[in-house]
């Protein structure tokens, strides 16, 4: 099945579970990553704000222990920033939750793990993503190559595979509502 098809029926699949379903899995996710080895040795953690029905981290985000940074979509970039549960944001690119403009930016260097919203993941760790190619600008560049990264999808969309291009690369895990599966 090709991409766009794929995505459709992923997304379709995920905003058609009631909330209270959307909520359950979202808690076990949380619960699965917070006591992952992957999660718990990071320092700084980059999310996103839920949208569209995606597994919801925010239970995660009061942890003091983490500092947390959060994307902001400017043209055809990603721009990091800190984030702390009592930061302003707004509605930005595509309608979606981030930072203030003016909140603080956060360098590639400070950064140790990222969470990934995926539409999907494969077995070998290939992301399904909302074919914008943030993610994949991003995870090119020489200073993210080496980031920690786990796709973060509903066990229905971890898949034994999906279609990859030349210039997907792939995330060392993925974590559902039933586990984190380490990739190698």
């Amino acid at each position: 099945m090709e991409k766009v098809k794929l995505r459709r029926t992923l997304l379709n699949t995920r905003q058609s579970m009631s909330s209270q379903e959307w909520r359950e899995k979202s808690d076990r996710l949380c619960s699965h990553l917070q006591n992952s080895i992957l999660f718990t040795q990071a320092k700084t953690i980059l999310a996103y704000f839920s949208f569209r029905q995606e597994p919801d981290l925010s239970p995660l985000f009061a942890n003091t222990k983490y500092r947390w940074g959060f994307p902001r979509c400017v043209d055809k970039s990603i721009y990091w920033h800190i984030y702390t549960p009592n930061d302003s944001v707004q509605s930005g690119a595509y309608g979606i939750t981030e930072p203030h403009p003016d909140a603080p930016l956060l360098d590639a260097a400070e950064v140790d793990l990222i969470l990934v919203p995926s539409v999907g993941c494969d077995y070998q760790g290939y992301r399904l993503g909302y074919g914008g190619g943030y993610y994949d600008r991003l995870l090119s560049l020489p200073q993210w190559q080496a980031k920690t990264t786990i796709g973060i999808v509903f066990d229905f969309a971890y898949l034994p595979q999906i279609p990859i291009d030349p210039w997907d690369k792939p995330l060392q895990a993925v974590s559902t509502e039933t586990g984190l599966t380490q990739r190698g």
